[in-house]
């Protein structure tokens, strides 16, 4: 890699993907306390696809090595899942909308093409992410679990579904076999 605004970018990501991995984690087991055993399963699978973006972004960091102090947006705060979804929701559409809308933009005048990809399919999953929440969050809210059962991840970039798995992914082309179901 050779311009440090990118690997900035790209560390931050990763901070930030990586704890929205364990932010998820914990509201999962919230929300599996609370009874909303489909939000659990939603946050878990989520959690997933958080990961798969933090090593996306890890490896197209690619050669450059050492220790960073890597400012990241990460929420704070355990409430009930409402309150976490609601949380969730405003995390993912600050990473759509600012961070890998900048993120992106950056990566392309950089010619950085491995980070403009890991970026981008972060992006697109963080979409699907935001609008599976704001559906969970509407059911919770009238006292009901979410109504889907099984969600889809892409294993290769975080690509997410709650419908029939894809012969290929949309986002990355990955056959249908590097789905993990949640």
């Amino acid at each position: 890699m050779k311009n440090n605004m990118t690997a900035a970018n790209l560390r931050s990501a990763y901070g930030g993907e990586s704890m929205a991995y364990q932010r998820y984690k914990v509201w999962g087991k919230i929300a599996m306390q609370e009874g909303f055993r489909n939000v659990s399963r939603l946050f878990n699978a989520i959690a997933y696809a958080e990961e798969v973006h933090a090593g996306n972004h890890f490896k197209a960091h690619k050669d450059i090595e050492g220790d960073f102090l890597v400012p990241a947006m990460g929420g704070f705060g355990i409430g009930n899942t409402s309150l976490n979804l609601g949380k969730a929701i405003s995390g993912e559409l600050f990473e759509v909308n600012e961070m890998y809308a900048t993120y992106i933009v950056t990566a392309e005048f950089q010619q950085e093409e491995g980070a403009k990809k890991s970026f981008t399919w972060a992006r697109e999953a963080e979409k699907i992410h935001a609008d599976l929440f704001k559906e969970a969050k509407l059911s919770v809210d009238m006292g009901k679990d979410v109504g889907f059962n099984e969600v889809h991840i892409c294993s290769i970039c975080g690509y997410t579904t709650v419908g029939p798995i894809p012969e290929k992914c949309p986002v990355c082309g990955a056959e249908k076999t590097k789905f993990v179901s949640f």
